[in-house]
């Protein structure tokens, strides 16, 4: 079992964490050793004081026909960890408008109407499959999964003056029904790139990883949403060490762990 130590990034809207990637733009290099390769997952911490850009990611086709052989997708979520009252998301964009007047409203800096926004609380899961219109509000703390991509088209930057996609980033949505933010799902969380379950420990609870080994996407991840004075320990140690809430560790396949006390924890799965 490896505890990761997270790269911090510092952005004009507040920072990232990456706190599990063998990413190039941010690699942790004993996590990559520990998997024996590259992690097909790549998760964050983001704070966001303010707001971000609206974004769009390409899928895996889209991600080699516009950037070239070996590029990956971005498909991702979040999970909410703490949010302002008031606290919004951008989650899609609304139908019925061609691409010609969403070019329009990007560069007339008035792309708002056509927004969807949705409000969000501490606890809510947002699923973002690649090609989805999507930005993170002010107020808020995510625990976000991905896909290990760093493509990001901005599309719209509220004014800001940075640098906009919007051919690339026009190109690449997609307008596919959303899953309705809600509550993290009970009986856990899969699409075609990542599982997640979140486990409730009252008193204790043992995982074995029963992954592929030899195989870098056999390493399973437990990030800790929030603890009262749990451990952690492996098979091997006689004594846990404690957990803190938002650290992340990595699990090799054939590895048990188990934690004791009272804690959440979010167990993440590469597929």
């Amino acid at each position: 079992m490896l505890k990761l130590n997270a790269i911090k990034s510092d952005k004009i809207w507040g920072y990232e964490l990456w706190i599990a990637s063998t990413h190039p733009n941010g690699c942790q290099q004993e996590f990559k050793d520990f998997c024996g390769g590259d992690y097909p997952l790549l998760v964050k911490v983001i704070q966001a004081d303010d707001t971000l850009s609206i974004q769009v990611h390409p899928d895996d086709d889209w991600a080699v026909k516009l950037e070239g052989k070996g590029n990956r997708g971005k498909t991702e979520c979040w999970y909410v960890l703490d949010a302002a009252p008031d606290a919004k998301l951008v989650y899609g964009i609304k139908e019925g408008f061609s691409n010609e007047v969403l070019a329009k409203a990007i560069t007339e800096n008035n792309l708002e109407q056509y927004l969807e926004f949705v409000n969000v609380k501490p606890g809510d899961f947002i699923f973002i499959p690649a090609g989805t219109v999507h930005a993170i509000g002010a107020g808020l703390r995510l625990m976000e999964v991905q896909q290990s991509c760093d493509l990001t088209y901005r599309l719209y930057d509220w004014g800001r003056g940075r640098e906009v996609h919007i051919e690339k980033g026009l190109a690449v949505i997609k307008r596919e029904d959303m899953i309705p933010v809600a509550p993290f799902p009970k009986d856990g969380f899969e699409c075609r790139y990542f599982a997640m379950n979140e486990i409730t420990v009252k008193g204790g609870w043992s995982m074995l990883n029963s992954g592929k080994k030899d195989d870098p996407a056999g390493v399973q991840l437990l990030y800790v949403i929030s603890e009262n004075k749990a451990v952690i320990r492996t098979g091997d140690e006689q004594f846990g060490k404690k957990i803190e809430a938002e650290e992340i560790y990595a699990v090799r396949p054939g590895e048990k762990v188990t934690v004791e006390g009272n804690a959440k924890i979010m167990r993440i799965f590469a597929k």
